[in-house]
């Protein structure tokens, strides 16, 4: 019989095909179903027992068992309660990032591992390289547009160790053909959005229900007040829509968002010119380094959100915290944010956004 690989099923497609994938490698294949979350959504929905239903389809038409294993404790202490914090603290978190290192190949994998798995698998568009040396290094998708390092640049190297990504070299377009040409029932399922295993929800309702919000004044850079905000964790550095200052009058373009400013609860925006949304450098923390040494000062890549070209950058290492200068200025580089590393083949790491210097 051939090794065994517990594959993570979301009731996806993309683990979906990562599952039929490994069992026409000659993988022995089992499917393991994660709940996080067990609360419904405003309309009285529990997403998670429509995507255990797809995960049994798919697993039947596969001819592999499958299990479910409960998370949700986990998720909220380590992932759900820093998302309040972080939000609490007028920041703005990505919890994909650190689902990915806490629940993911934390005890998801350690479980799978109990299970007997000589590896682990999902659905990830990335690859994975385990060198003769016993490093692990955590390689792009050959599909740029689906490339998902960014969210895994948290994830302890040690963590890789027995992973596998079958869809490293697939372009989406193509797990769909694949899934559609197997017959799984995910081929036209559209891709999950929203807060990571929570799902789409109507975000300021949501949040109401955990975060108290406390209105204040939306000032200028002038210091004109223009209009009133609902709560400072609703806004991001660079938004644009849900202003409500349309009726205020100014130079020609767009009002957006430029400075929370906790301490004093004001929402300051500019209108017009962008040039105060764009930055020179970055500080950030809890650098994780994946595959490689993080040290001194070097010349590399980097990504301060998902959907962006990479952007060479200089890096001063201190510790675990580093310096990262901007060959040209960035747009909207927010704090509580990730900035990721990359060379020409790898993601390097990253860190989370303290600082934003201008």
């Amino acid at each position: 019989m051939g090794k065994t690989v517990v594959v993570g099923m979301s009731g996806g497609v993309d683990s979906s095909v990562a599952a039929y994938l490994l069992k026409k490698q000659g993988y022995n294949v089992i499917g393991l179903f994660m709940l996080n979350w067990e609360e419904a959504d405003e309309n009285g929905v529990c997403g998670a027992d429509g995507d255990f239903a797809d995960v049994q389809r798919v697993c039947s038409v596969l001819g592999i068992p499958y299990y479910s294993v409960n998370f949700a404790k986990d998720y909220e202490e380590r992932v759900f309660s820093y998302f309040l914090s972080e939000y609490k603290a007028s920041r703005t978190p990505n919890p994909d990032v650190l689902c990915n290192r806490e629940i993911k190949f934390g005890p998801f994998r350690e479980y799978a591992l109990s299970m007997g798995a000589d590896f682990v698998a999902t659905g990830h568009y990335c690859g994975i390289e385990h060198t003769a040396d016993g490093r692990h290094r955590l390689l792009k998708a050959s599909d740029c547009n689906k490339d998902q390092t960014y969210f895994l640049n948290q994830v302890r190297e040690s963590q890789l160790a027995n992973v596998l990504f079958p869809l490293s070299d697939l372009p989406k377009p193509e797990v769909r053909k694949i899934a559609e040409a197997n017959g799984l029932a995910t081929a036209g399922k559209k891709d999950s959005t929203g807060i990571c295993f929570i799902g789409e929800r109507n975000f300021r309702k949501f949040l109401q229900n955990y975060l108290p919000a406390k209105r204040g004044k939306i000032m200028t850079l002038d210091g004109e007040c223009v209009g009133e905000h609902i709560g400072l964790m609703y806004y991001t550095i660079g938004q644009r829509k849900g202003l409500d200052l349309g009726g205020k009058k100014g130079e020609e373009g767009r009002w957006f968002v430029v400075k929370k400013d906790l301490e004093n609860n004001v929402l300051t925006v500019s209108h017009g010119d962008e040039s105060p949304l764009y930055s020179k450098a970055c500080k950030i923390s809890g650098l994780n380094a994946i595959g490689c040494r993080l040290e001194g000062s070097f010349v590399c890549n980097a990504k301060f959100r998902y959907r962006q070209p990479e952007q060479q950058v200089k890096v001063t290492i201190d510790g675990e915290n580093a310096l990262i200068e901007f060959a040209q200025p960035q747009r909207a580089v927010t704090e509580g944010q990730y900035a990721v590393l990359y060379d020409k083949t790898a993601c390097l790491g990253g860190g989370v956004i303290e600082e934003v210097i201008y």
